[in-house]
């Protein structure tokens, strides 16, 4: 099954900006899909598909493609997450704004998926942070 919930949670990341879903919801799916193996399978065998220390790069890499996207829009003379300012050769319009708003689902799926990791492997550890 785990395949197939990570495959609908891309679905749901790039068809979000449109439809019913998006960032948030894609990256619990795509988290679930890791826990499912985990949970399943153990902690060693899941390892092999999303490991513990990929983690921590993963939810900073999507935090910075957010506010990446955000700041690039204001410094091009626009307000943050003003995504008609991005500057995308040949894109204009809506087409802007389409390819804004799915950089951004991107970036929220990656943070929201290693974010909820994180949370149940440390609290698998038993850690405090």
């Amino acid at each position: 099954m785990s395949p197939y919930i990570m495959l609908f949670g891309w679905y749901v990341i790039f068809h979000g900006h449109y439809s019913p879903g998006g960032g948030f919801q894609g990256g619990t799916l795509l988290a679930a899909s890791a826990l499912l193996l985990r949970v399943s399978t153990g902690q060693d065998f899941a390892g092999k598909q999303f490991r513990e220390s990929l983690a921590r790069p993963m939810a900073i890499v999507g935090v910075l493609i957010y506010f990446g996207t955000g700041l690039t829009a204001a410094l091009m003379g626009g307000f943050f997450l003003d995504y008609e300012s991005l500057p995308i050769p040949g894109m204009s319009g809506h087409w802007l704004r389409y390819t804004g708003i799915l950089i951004i689902e991107i970036g929220i799926g990656f943070a929201v998926m290693a974010i909820l990791v994180m949370m149940y492997d440390n609290l698998l550890k038993g850690e405090d942070y």
